[in-house]
């Protein structure tokens, strides 16, 4: 019971941390103001993280459109909560150095954890911005999450007709996200 709720807690604080990792990398690369909430919220999580990175990256990296520094703490809290799990789980006990396959493992977990991660984040942006679509558009909230939104969603937008007035571009791009991460777990 002690391992499970370990495993809860574990799970949630990475989960919490990578998000706002990644959300933060996308939300530099859509330029939008990090001065305001939920930018504030973002870099007060990821800034004990992200500041040391960014110093340590070469120039070419830092200035470039991509936050790098972002995306890489993502890949590192990832890489941790990774290890933590397999410490946790008793897969590194006796262990002194990682074997291949265990280094792997950990590798693959990692990976997962950032996809599933990157994904459900996706998926509470697109479902925020499709409900306030119907319930306060205009409101600061929905302009903020249709500027986040919008890179993925006007593909789709491409493809997919309005149908009776409504664009179910939103509604589209939450069914394959749920599709993707029945496939990843």
């Amino acid at each position: 019971m002690l391992i499970r709720i370990l495993a809860f807690l574990l799970e949630t604080i990475f989960f919490v941390l990578i998000a706002a990792a990644l959300l933060r990398a996308w939300m530099n690369w859509v330029r939008v103001n990090m001065s305001a909430q939920p930018g504030r919220f973002v870099m007060a999580l990821t800034d004990w993280l992200v500041k040391p990175l960014r110093r340590a990256l070469p120039r070419s990296l830092a200035q470039s459109r991509v936050d790098w520094a972002s995306v890489i703490a993502a890949v590192v809290l990832a890489l941790v909560y990774a290890l933590l799990w397999a410490v946790l789980f008793g897969l590194l006990l006796g262990a002194l150095e990682l074997a291949p396959a265990v280094l792997l493992t950990l590798l693959s977990f990692a990976l997962k954890m950032l996809v599933r991660v990157a994904l459900q984040t996706l998926f509470i942006l697109v479902l925020g911005f499709a409900i306030l679509s119907w319930v306060q558009p205009g409101s600061p909230a929905y302009i903020l999450l249709g500027r986040l939104t919008e890179p993925v969603l006007a593909p789709l937008r491409r493809v997919i007709p309005v149908v009776g007035g409504v664009d179910i571009s939103a509604l589209v791009l939450i069914v394959l996200l749920q599709i993707a991460l029945m496939v990843l777990v």
